[in-house]
């Protein structure tokens, strides 16, 4: 089954950081552009980060910029994200997913989504 598989999620204090990792299964990532997304409960999943893999530019929502960083592994065909001074608003839990070349696009041109892995920010 071609999709992503998150993890590295938990629990972290407000100001903690932690670093997800997003591993591809059953495919390598060249060519593509992979993003970040976050989703709670009853609202949308919003994109959080994009990075493309060939030249590694980067696309950051206006909510973590500054605070996440996402880069990529090409040998190991994994993408992390970095994420410091997490704060409660970060909670959510996190799905990393793939689209040819280029980060702009809406959330359902994304695909091979995981099953994501859990941040919860709290004291």
């Amino acid at each position: 089954q071609l999709q992503f598989v998150e993890s590295g999620g938990n629990l972290v204090q407000p100001g903690g950081s932690l670093t997800l990792s997003c591993a591809s299964s059953g495919f390598t990532l060249g060519g593509y552009a992979v993003g970040w997304f976050r989703q709670v409960p009853g609202k949308e999943r919003e994109r959080v980060a994009c990075i493309t893999i060939t030249f590694g530019g980067t696309d950051y929502a206006d909510s973590v910029k500054g605070r996440f960083t996402i880069s990529r592994n090409n040998a190991m065909n994994t993408v992390y994200l970095q994420m410091n001074s997490l704060k409660p608003g970060d909670t959510a839990r996190y799905f990393c997913a793939r689209r040819r070349s280029i980060c702009s696009g809406s959330t359902t041109a994304f695909q091979s989504w995981g099953q994501g892995t859990q941040v919860t920010v709290s004291s």
